[in-house]
């Protein structure tokens, strides 16, 4: 029979025992990298984009909650924007980068990962789906297929990509 002397020792061996999920970012890109891909032939200027009145409203709708924050930084040359956000999966953020030009979007990336599942958002065949998209009537024009076991992760996806689409439709470009 197992008799307990030391109380703080059988806890802590117990605590040693139970399997905790790994939790890391899985970093993908860097702001600078992202940047170099979404401006290859310029240097684009940073600018700020204040979430007032409407916009509010507007985000409320996109994202199914308020967005965070009062405002949101964009880098922006010609008519080209690239916007990094970040968006809940299921319990933590996913950083997101769009490019948009022409009111369509160029390109998403994936540049942190911190969920335990539904990492496949970070690969070229999910990201493609949202080339050349556009917002028509707050939706997005063309249907993005989810994947099995990362529904949350693709909904953040689509709402981030959605936000800025109406985000930059907000510049008079």
């Amino acid at each position: 029979m197992f008799v307990v002397k030391d109380m703080k020792r059988f806890v802590y061996l117990f605590l040693l025992l139970i399997p905790l999920p790994a939790y890391s970012d899985q970093v993908y890109l860097s702001q600078a990298q992202f940047l170099a891909l979404a401006f290859p032939d310029a240097e684009p200027n940073n600018h700020v984009i204040w979430f007032t009145g409407e916009r509010k409203e507007v985000g409320t709708k996109l994202l199914d909650h308020p967005p965070s924050g009062l405002r949101t930084r964009y880098w922006q040359a010609g008519q080209r924007t690239a916007w990094i956000m970040d968006e809940i999966g299921k319990e933590h953020p996913i950083t997101i980068g769009v490019v948009i030009e022409g009111d369509r979007i160029k390109m998403v990336e994936i540049l942190v990962y911190r969920e335990s599942r539904g990492g496949e958002v970070r690969h070229d065949f999910f990201k493609r789906q949202f080339q050349d998209a556009h917002l028509d009537q707050y939706e997005l024009s063309r249907n993005i297929d989810s994947i099995s076991g990362a529904t949350l992760s693709v909904n953040a996806v689509t709402a981030v990509a959605r936000w800025a689409l109406y985000l930059h439709q907000q510049l008079a470009l």
